[in-house]
């Protein structure tokens, strides 16, 4: 199977941040959703450039002989990456100015620059100068080239050239100088005082160009824009197998923010002596540069407010109550009747603190064991777990501290715990722990009952209000058993066992899959039914796609919502026609993993913390529970079916990966998350 048969998964994540994009762009997506969606576009632009080109950039810088042995050619990729890139911020850049400043304006909200400002803003400015920012401002002045003066990480800078005032210009050279904009110290946003019912407001940038007068009282100023330095923040310790890896990760995160440079961002407009005197100064390369406008870090708009009383957000989804949990009894009661699903942000995540909370309340309660690996910096979670040990119980946490761009806080409260008294289990080498357990054991009349909650999502009580995912509480023995052989493992007192029920990585989790295609396989050679509904954040893993494509040959038929990365290519004569894939970006960011298999009628549904991705399947500890109430079981195809039938914010995967739309004029409109809210609400699960 040649390369062809494959979208390059750099290629891809490009095709579903513009999804992304496509959301900010959306004239039915209130105003300051798409505000927040050009932010998030913005975010996970960078972070790609911190990960996934930096790694790129040094394959780049590898011997040509080197090259020889991937299966891509760095160099070219790097050129269609920024391609593809620069379109996307050209129309990034129109959508904000086009659009989304006009909508602001129409709403009595302006923005206003240092060139726009009356008596009234200026002498605002002026005090705010003098009271809060000018702490913050020192100028740097560039004149020897000889010091490596650092840029900080994805900090915003202004670059100034300047004069001394009165000298001859003939004789004295034009001088430079930079000023770190303070936006990790006070807010990029600053509003007037209200006006005539007008919300004014000004980046804290141009607060900055206002003021460039104070700060270089002896000079003339001439010009002055924005720059910003990305720089490369893998820690590349995935495959170390040797030596104290909890010492590397604490010194990878010490030279994260001084990793080689993977994008300097750049005003377009700055003329090209002014570029390249920057380009020397700082040493960079011409890989380095990318264009950009006048401000950088759009994902500060997270923080921008609404300072009307007016609704530019969605209408919320009050989160729905499940009948099967009885809010004045013990939780524990209701788990003991049957297996609870829950469907988070549509349903209340509060149960699961409150799971937590009365486990570690609860006298009955002798231990607790969980998988951390994102929490909420004031995390409810972990609070919880602090409790229960101070109410003597036995509490054993394992925290993923390779969890990207979360290893600071996930040791921050693993030191908290220990002080606690919690038992903290750390990383392996090699391994990540990605799957999300917890298992509460409890003396009941003498004897020991065991309740396990296995979810798609984090323990995080903030995602949890933004992520679709699912949860899922039981005390079926069948389950509890495999859960506990993989703490058993993760505590080092033995290899990891193999479980019965619960699909495993890395071991286990790719064959059984496998054999679950490998099944549907045989059954439409048989002339029977088969077909494979997957619902999966990414899909990348070559060999989980050779094997799909097998199926599809064989006549299995496909159905899959990929949110993310799609390296499959649907719908190619011969290899892959039978495979449809479509792609939804709405509201809510799609996390959950479903998995469907026909099975000649008897469906075998699975849940899972796991992507169909290499490392989710080789290099991690992940987790696949199956369904097998058959009323949950319903539901989840159910949701799976509504999702597949959206025709308003689902985008189908191509092999020219356009994110057309999906419409169909011959149905009412169908946004299935607002759909799957009306479903559970009327099903009262």
């Amino acid at each position: 199977m040649n390369i062809s048969s494959y979208f390059n998964r750099e290629i891809s994540w490009l095709s579903f941040n513009y999804r992304v994009l496509q959301e900010a762009k959306d004239k039915s997506v209130p105003l300051f959703e798409r505000i927040k969606f050009l932010a998030i576009y913005s975010s996970n632009l960078d972070e790609y450039y911190r990960v996934r080109v930096a790694s790129l950039r040094t394959l780049n810088n590898l011997k040509r002989s080197e090259h020889k042995k991937l299966s891509f050619n760095p160099e070219v990729l790097l050129n269609q990456i920024n391609y593809i890139v620069t379109n996307q911020q050209i129309e990034f850049g129109n959508i904000f100015r086009n659009e989304i400043i006009p909508l602001l304006n129409k709403n009595n909200i302006f923005i206003f620059d240092e060139k726009r400002l009356n008596k009234r803003q200026k002498k605002f400015l002026d005090i705010y100068f003098e009271e809060v920012l000018k702490d913050y401002c020192a100028p740097t002045f560039l004149v020897n080239k000889k010091i490596n003066l650092f840029l900080n990480n994805d900090a915003l800078y202004l670059v100034v050239k300047i004069k001394k005032k009165n000298f001859d210009r003939r004789k004295h050279k034009l001088k430079y100088a930079l000023i770190e904009i303070p936006s990790n110290h006070l807010s990029r946003f600053i509003f007037f005082p209200k006006y005539q019912g007008r919300h004014n407001f000004i980046f804290l940038d141009d607060i900055i160009r206002y003021c460039l007068l104070k700060l270089f009282p002896n000079y003339d100023v001439f010009d002055s824009y924005s720059i910003k330095l990305t720089r490369d923040a893998e820690l590349y310790i995935d495959d170390e197998f040797t030596g104290n890896l909890l010492e590397k990760i604490k010194s990878g995160l010490s030279k994260r923010t001084t990793g080689v440079p993977s994008r300097f961002l750049y005003d377009e407009n700055m003329p090209d002596e002014f570029l390249q005197f920057i380009i020397d100064y700082f040493r960079l390369e011409k890989n380095d540069l990318v264009k950009g406008a006048r401000y950088h870090n759009f994902k500060d708009f997270f923080t921008l407010k609404n300072p009307t009383k007016r609704s530019m957000i969605y209408s919320p989804h009050p989160p729905l109550q499940s009948k099967f949990i009885s809010v004045d009894k013990s939780f524990f009661n209701s788990i003991r009747k049957k297996d609870i699903l829950l469907h988070y942000p549509y349903q209340s995540y509060n149960y699961v603190l409150n799971f937590l909370n009365e486990a570690a309340m609860d006298k009955k309660v002798k231990e607790i064991k969980i998988t951390l690996y994102r929490v909420a910096s004031d995390s409810e979670v972990v609070n919880s777990l602090i409790k229960a040990v101070q109410n003597g119980k036995k509490v054993t946490v394992f925290v993923e501290v390779k969890a990207r761009f979360d290893e600071e806080l996930n040791l921050f409260w693993a030191k908290e715990m220990e002080e606690a008294g919690v038992n903290v289990l750390y990383s392996f080498p090699g391994l990540k722990v990605h799957a999300k357990l917890c298992l509460i054991k409890r003396i009941e009349n003498k004897e020991t009952k065991h309740y396990a909650y296995l979810a798609t999502g984090n323990f995080n009580e903030k995602t949890s209000k933004i992520y679709s995912d699912f949860g899922f509480f039981t005390t079926d023995e069948r389950f509890i058993k495999d859960i506990r052989k993989i703490f058993q493992f993760l505590s080092k007192q033995e290899n990891l066992q193999t479980t019965r029920h619960l699909l495993t990585a890395p071991n286990g989790l790719r064959l059984g899959f496998e054999a679950l295609i490998d099944n549907e396989i045989a059954n439409a050679k048989n002339g029977l039914p088969a077909s494979i509904k997957f619902k999966i954040n990414n899909l990348e893993d070559k060999k989980m796609i050779r094997k799909l494509y097998k199926a599809s040959k064989a006549g299995v038929k496909i159905d899959m919502i990929v949110r993310g990365i799609c390296c499959l290519k649907p719908g190619i004569k011969n290899l892959s026609e039978n495979i449809k894939v479509y792609s939804i970006v709405d509201r809510y960011l799609e996390h959950s993993r479903i998995y469907i298999f026909h099975n000649n009628g008897d469906d075998k549904v699975y849940l899972s913390s796991a992507d169909l991705m290499k490392r989710n399947l080789s290099r991690r500890i992940e987790v696949a529970f199956p369904i097998y109430n058959k009323s949950l079981k319903k539901i989840l195809k159910k949701i799976f079916e509504i999702q597949y039938k959206d025709n308003v914010k689902s985008r189908i995967i191509n092999e020219f990966q356009d994110n057309q739309y999906k419409r169909d004029d011959t149905h009412s409109k169908l946004r299935s998350q607002y759909e799957t809210y009306k479903y559970l609400k009327e099903m009262n699960i």
